[in-house]
């Protein structure tokens, strides 16, 4: 006997390639006599199973007769056909009778049960009838809000009220439990939540806390613990484990699993694996400057600006790939090896209080970079009193020409000849590229004209990356309290020094460090 899929390939063969029987034969490992039955077929024809025979058959009418008679079980049947001549076993019977069970309830008080309950959801019964049929079991008050819930109510709601007045009508849960396919535990539960809550309890919903993982206080604790090393905490090692968090998020009075900490570092795009390179700083001084900082910024005056400093690139202008809406069936492709038609590096401040970018663009990154945009920024902000530089530790961003031209600056035969503002030095902890509030920027700004870009040359692509911070500068400008706005920036946080805060995309791979 062949399968369905061979006799279609032997007719796919015959008619299509016009085979003859032998080939075909040969190509599918067959008879050739196989093949030329099977040819002539116009249909499929499968295997006619012969159902096989069972002791039982000949007293399958006398078992259907004794089922109905009330009060009969399998045993009692099965001893009634032993003295019959049955020479089968108890199993055969038991297994035909649970097969030929009826859905319904076989004794007259299930299936009474059942009809009356189809009728109250049908609203075939009328208020006032079971008025007289629950009198002295539901007050009037009550009926009535069960009836409403019938009526009108949500599936849970509705199955509630039935179930309710099902058993106060003498019911019992087993019943009710068959008909309206719910758990006889949930019956149960059901019943006495009305008898010690009433119907208040028993149909209000109740909406649970939010979960931890969705609580911001949670996610705030758990960022804040992962951008320190695990050595600020006592801990002696180089990267987190989640027992470790949790630890310490319990000894903050702060109980939560590892289920849910593994859920909040997922949604914030970050993977554990990779928390040693992009979450935890290992500065041991990672508390010290992060408390200066964040004193800095608790205490800035109006006449004080804080610039966030950093650079984008190298980055090689070519066509990018990226996330975009395509038709279905279409694939978008990317040549992994492309012609670059040049790199860029940008080298950019963010304002924090009025969220405003200065850039240029840079041949490297070295500390002339560094003094040409401190030049830049002490004259374009030359009313202020003081302005506060804060950058990651690159070496280039620590260097004695870069504190030495401070120390210039700051000179008051210096600022008295250019009146420029005081410059202070607010560098943030090694490797905490996470704490620099103008990588959300750059991750907007790569996401919005980089990403799926194919800029001709590398003056299309400047004259596009300077379009867009102008018109960024200009929308914070005109609405200086809406920091972050997706609109302009997509920042995946708004640009606000925050300990907790994750600035830094971690599908952000164009750009620096």
């Amino acid at each position: 006997m062949i399968s369905h899929a061979t006799f279609c390939q032997i007719q796919h063969e015959f008619q299509n390639k016009h085979q003859k029987p032998a080939q075909i034969a040969r190509r599918l490992n067959l008879h050739k006599t196989t093949v030329a039955k099977w040819i002539k077929l116009p249909n499929y024809i499968g295997r006619k199973i012969v159902p096989r025979r069972s002791k039982l058959d000949e007293f399958k009418p006398l078992v259907m007769r004794l089922r109905k008679q009330e009060g009969t079980n399998a045993m009692q049947i099965y001893r009634l056909l032993i003295g019959q001549g049955y020479a089968g076993s108890y199993s055969i019977l038991k297994r035909f009778i649970n097969n030929e069970r009826p859905c319904f309830p076989v004794n007259l008080a299930g299936l009474h049960a059942r009809q009356w309950m189809h009728k109250i959801m049908q609203c075939e019964i009328s208020t006032s009838e079971l008025q007289v049929q629950l009198a002295g079991k539901l007050d009037s008050e009550t009926l009535a809000r069960f009836i409403h819930h019938v009526r009108l109510g949500a599936l849970r709601a509705r199955n509630k009220a039935v179930a309710i007045l099902a058993i106060s009508k003498g019911v019992s849960m087993r019943s009710v439990s068959r008909f309206l396919f719910v758990n006889h535990g949930t019956i149960s539960k059901w019943w006495w939540t009305f008898q010690n809550a009433g119907i208040r309890g028993l149909m209000e919903f109740r909406r649970g806390k939010p979960k931890k993982s969705d609580q911001v206080r949670y996610k705030d604790a758990i960022f804040s613990i992962l951008h320190a090393p695990p050595s600020a905490y006592g801990l002696y090692r180089s990267s987190w484990r989640m027992d470790d968090i949790v630890q310490v998020m319990r000894d903050r009075d702060m109980r939560i699993s590892k289920h849910c900490v593994h859920r909040i570092i997922q949604e914030a795009g970050y993977r554990f694996r990779k928390a040693k390179k992009v979450l935890t700083s290992n500065d041991p001084d990672y508390r010290q400057k992060l408390q200066e900082i964040t004193g800095i910024l608790h205490n800035l005056k109006p006449d004080e600006k804080f610039f966030s400093v950093d650079e984008y690139g190298p980055f090689a202008v070519k066509l990018q790939g990226g996330r975009s809406l395509v038709a279905p069936g279409e694939f978008k492709t990317v040549p992994q090896r492309q012609k670059s038609k040049g790199s860029l590096i940008m080298t950019a401040a963010l304002e924090l209080s009025e969220n405003q970018v200065t850039h240029f663009y840079s041949e490297r990154k070295n500390t002339d970079e560094m003094l040409k945009l401190l030049k830049i920024l002490i004259f374009k902000y030359t009313g202020q009193a003081r302005i506060y530089f804060s950058w990651d530790a690159a070496s280039w961003h620590a260097s004695k020409k870069l504190y030495e031209k401070v120390e210039e600056i700051n000179s008051s035969q210096y600022r008295a000849k250019h009146n420029t503002p005081l410059v202070k030095l607010a560098p943030l902890p090694s490797c905490a590229q996470f704490l620099n509030v103008i990588e959300s920027v750059f991750s907007g700004m790569a996401r919005a004209i980089i990403h799926n870009s194919d800029y001709q040359n590398i003056n299309d692509c400047k004259t596009v990356i300077d379009r867009y911070f102008a018109e960024r500068n200009q929308h914070f400008n005109a609405h200086p309290k809406r920091a972050g706005n997706k609109i302009w920036g997509k920042e995946l946080v708004p640009p606000v020094f925050n300990e907790a805060n994750n600035c830094k995309d971690p599908l952000y791979r164009s750009g620096s460090h």
